[in-house]
């Protein structure tokens, strides 16, 4: 059943290790590991354990995803405010701050999420036989998996760090960091391992793959392959931006691995797209967890758990008929990224949305222009509409928290590595099939033969397809934190920022690729009085429409779009500051093992 994250057992007490510092030794078990590991329930319970870090107050809940993936060159941070958060989306990274240099930030969270992992594939390995098709076998593999994800997370965010495969002891209490080619490799092995042990969603073999909180084969093989990628591609190392001088890293050895892991998963039959783009996250949002769809594999959060659609939903101003929790649009996409959508792009509505809910009137709210009601509207300020208060049957009551969950990953993904690797390994025409499932679904088939067929079908080349891939993996999954370690691996990251760039001061001035792009809006009230219509949002509507609508509002010039808002994507080069430095709390309790390096 749904949030499993906060179902707790008695064995617990065996994995926990403090939360002030995650390099103090782990308390003695009060169970024995021979007893939980060979009883089913209880390893099951103590699986569930690994989970429970996720959701801790400045943890995963509100510090990492709502903190790291902004900004890239199609989404950014809304408020030019200094803050915190604002820091780290503009690459003004401190050791020192204020949201994130905690004794229980993220940091601490993921190394105690991989200290409960490390003492759980101890005790499975000793006590629990376990093998492929048995219970065992499923818990190790959970086990694994979870581990890597949260060495994945430290890998994207903080480049090397330590290395822990054991659980902690006096001896390893204090270690220095290890290269993230060390880490890498270990985890493409464990995943390897993991995959021949858990089960394809919703088996019969277990309960424990029903849900898409529940970790199952689709899920660790298209994980693997994500990991071969960021492993084989661009990151910057103390040394400079580059990929990794080990020989088990390269190209060569990783992209057929990723390649059949890839396969393997569409081959399955488990797991598909769904049907309509927005019936994805519609269906995210109903909070339907039934694994086999598109979703393959969430981080669940407890309604009282979780800032998802806080961060990331479309804004509220004030509770209303839809929500008590008046939050949402702190992140958005960048206003060119709505006009470089084609109009026929499915995708467009659902991720970029120009409007958000305004003060409530006994109780029920209007939709308003993003700059207030009817009075200054502005291109420079979208929301996010993947995630919406709206779409909820659950009304959220918490003032800080929505308990809607995080998907780390979904089948479209597979799709898009399957198209890359495929045009890397020199096989144009696989490449092309795979990107058209997902234009396919992106647009009405009736548009199908000009804006699926010809459109792949006029990509003759590597390098035509490649730009193709980055520019649909911006259009499929802007908002999902997913593009930043896609452009670092890249080597792109800084280059398309600048190009974001260029790109919204031509769009400021209407010039260029945007000359085309009106300057006024207009917009009304739908016959259900809280729902906006608008004439101006598309490429060439410029009649003038003042006697069928209500307002009216010049919307894109310098004066809405200005060149301070524009700079201020970053502060520092991208390039250089691609990783977090690791906060000064944790480097002062490292009895001296741990430095910064990228200058912190």
């Amino acid at each position: 059943m749904k949030k499993i994250l906060y179902i707790l057992g008695l064995v617990f007490a065996c994995c926990l290790i403090s939360c002030e510092k995650f390099l103090e030794a782990p308390s003695q078990s009060t169970l024995d590991e021979s007893l939980i590991f060979s009883n089913a329930t209880l390893a099951a319970s103590a699986i569930n354990g690994i989970k429970v870090p996720f959701g801790e107050t400045n943890s995963y809940r509100g510090r990492f995803l709502t903190h790291y993936g902004s900004n890239t060159d199609i989404e950014w941070i809304n408020s030019t405010s200094a803050s915190a958060k604002g820091d780290l989306s503009r690459y003004v990274n401190s050791s020192i701050n204020t949201d994130m240099n905690t004794t229980n930030n993220a940091w601490a969270m993921m190394y105690s999420g991989i200290e409960r992992a490390n003492i759980c594939i101890r005790g499975l390995r000793a006590y629990g036989a376990p093998a492929a098709g048995n219970e065992m076998g499923q818990l190790l593999g959970e086990a694994l998996t979870l581990r890597a994800v949260y060495y994945a997370d430290l890998v994207k965010a903080w480049g090397d760090v330590v290395a822990r495969f054991e659980p902690v002891s006096s001896e390893t209490m204090y270690l220095p960091k290890s290269s993230r080619d060390v880490i890498y490799k270990q985890l493409i092995a464990d995943l390897g391992e993991a995959s021949s042990l858990v089960a394809w969603p919703s088996t019969t073999i277990t309960d424990r793959t029903g849900t898409t909180e529940g970790i199952n084969k689709a899920f660790v093989k298209a994980f693997r392959a994500r990991l071969c990628l960021a492993a084989a591609g661009y990151s910057q190392y103390p040394d400079g931006i580059r990929i990794s001088n080990d020989p088990d890293l390269t190209v060569a050895k990783l992209y057929p691995i990723a390649l059949q892991e890839c396969l393997d998963v569409i081959s399955s039959g488990k797991v598909h797209l769904e049907s309509t783009f927005e019936g994805f996250f519609r269906k995210v949002c109903l909070e339907n967890i039934t694994a086999g769809g598109e979703s393959l594999w969430e981080i669940g959060f407890a309604d009282g758990r979780g800032r998802m659609a806080y961060t990331y939903a479309v804004k509220h101003n004030t509770a209303d008929q839809y929500t008590d929790q008046y939050q949402g649009g702190v992140y958005g996409p960048l206003p060119n990224v709505f006009y470089d959508f084609d109009v026929k792009d499915t995708r467009r509505d659902v991720t970029c949305v120009p409007y958000i809910w305004g003060t409530a009137v006994g109780g029920i709210s209007k939709q308003v222009m993003n700059e207030g009601a009817g009075s200054s509207p502005s291109v420079k300020t979208w929301d996010f509409g993947k995630l919406r208060y709206e779409w909820m049957t659950r009304k959220v009551t918490s003032t800080n928290d929505d308990g809607l969950n995080f998907v780390y990953m979904r089948y479209a993904e597979v799709l898009l590595m399957a198209a890359e690797i495929q045009n890397e390994l020199g096989d144009l025409s696989a490449a092309q099939d795979y990107l058209k499932q997902i234009r396919k679904r992106a647009f009405a088939s009736a548009d199908w033969p000009s804006k699926v067929d010809a459109y792949v079908d006029a990509i003759t080349s590597k390098e035509q397809m490649f730009d193709a891939i980055v520019k649909e993996q911006g259009f499929e999954f802007c908002g999902e934190l997913a593009r930043k370690q896609a452009l670092i691996r890249w080597n792109l990251l800084k280059t398309k920022m600048d190009e974001a760039m260029t790109k919204m001061a031509n769009l400021s001035n209407r010039t260029g690729e945007y000359s085309d792009v009106p300057a006024t809006i207009y917009y009304r009230y739908a016959a259900n009085g809280t729902s906006l219509e608008f004439y101006g949002l598309n490429r060439g509507e410029t009649s003038d429409m003042t006697a069928s609508y209500t307002y009216n509002a010049l919307y894109v010039d310098p004066t809405k779009l200005d060149a301070p808002k524009i700079a201020a994507l970053y502060t520092n080069n991208p390039d250089q500051k691609q990783f977090w430095p690791i906060w000064q709390v944790f480097i002062d309790a490292s009895n001296g093992t741990l430095t910064n390096d990228y200058g912190y």
